[in-house]
């Protein structure tokens, strides 16, 4: 990319827009175009359409999206799909038609299969069942990848998707119900450090294995690949480790300070059982993560101390 290239961020303000946009930024490119979802609502294509028509941005890095975990996914399955969907068709559609030289997508490991092969390839996707706490957001992400990869066959344009593991860090999403596990469990055990409670109740049993992936290496690759990468094939990013959820658990506990019990409520669901993403491709790009599990929570724990986004919705816009 051009340093002087109009570049659009969708969803600047949620935490992979805004690790998305603090790179660009590093790296000198300014002539960046944002908006909040107020000045423009993504899921009507009318006003999308406009967006594009007046701007013409040349490149567009796709990162609205409605997110959360289980709890909001299974308690809103037909809001996340419809909501996904619509602003994933609208924006590609319109960066397709009006111009538009590179986009890419960002998705979720949440497209491979419950029972994928470990880890999991790029090419395992539509090989079997979802994950049924997330199959409507997965499915939403699943449309947006294919949407782009059908404009490249069909169109010969140059779009791409990302598909990152489990995200954390700075500007990350805290609220109570609607937040992923690792930025959950630093909000519980602080609320729980901070009146004294002598136990914190974590869901399942804690055996599922995660993968976790510091916002900004995330982003470092986002943009690396808008300038490097031409193909019609996902690239999956991540760390190529994993933790339990249990382990994930007691090392938060260390790093926030709590000293009471840790008990586990085996009547909620575990989610997928193991979710480690084969990350050969990025790696053979030149790519790897910089961000060790132990320092990246301590970061985001400072940005949650600092404010963060604790009680913010689940629109990463």
């Amino acid at each position: 990319m051009e340093k002087t290239a109009k570049i659009y961020v969708a969803g600047h303000r949620g935490m992979v827009g805004s690790a998305i946009l603090r790179e660009l930024q590093r790296q000198g490119y300014d002539n960046l175009v944002l908006r909040t979802h107020r000045e423009l609502d993504l899921t009507r294509q009318a006003e999308v359409e406009a967006f594009f028509a007046a701007e013409k941005p040349e490149y567009v890095f796709l990162a609205a999206a409605k997110v959360g975990g289980i709890m909001a996914n299974a308690g809103a399955l037909a809001d996340f799909m419809y909501e996904n969907m619509t602003m994933e068709m609208n924006v590609i559609h319109a960066a397709w038609k009006n111009g538009c030289r590179r986009l890419e997508f960002l998705g979720s490991s949440c497209i491979y299969p419950r029972l994928a092969p470990q880890p999991m390839p790029e090419s395992c996707l539509l090989t079997g069942a979802l994950e049924e706490t997330n199959e409507a957001y997965a499915l939403a992400k699943i449309s947006g990848l294919k949407y782009c990869e059908y404009l490249n066959r069909q169109y010969g344009t140059d779009y791409l998707s990302v598909m990152p593991t489990n995200l954390y860090g700075p500007n990350d999403n805290y609220h109570p119900e609607h937040s992923h596990v690792l930025p959950a469990l630093i909000r519980r055990f602080h609320e729980a450090k901070e009146t004294g409670a002598p136990e914190v109740v974590c869901w399942g049993d804690g055996s599922p294995l995660r993968e976790f992936l510091y916002v900004d290496d995330l982003a470092e690759l986002c943009v690396f690949l808008m300038d490097s990468y031409h193909g019609n094939e996902t690239v999956n990013a991540g760390t190529g480790k994993e933790i339990t959820i249990k382990a994930l658990a007691e090392l938060v506990s260390r790093i926030v300070g709590y000293e009471g019990r840790i008990a586990w409520d085996t009547s909620k669901p575990n989610g997928t059982p193991r979710k480690l993403l084969d990350v050969s491709k990025a790696t053979a790009l030149g790519w790897r993560y910089k961000t060790e599990l132990a320092d990246g929570i301590r970061r985001a724990y400072d940005d949650f101390l600092r404010g963060g986004r604790r009680t913010k919705d689940d629109r990463e816009a």
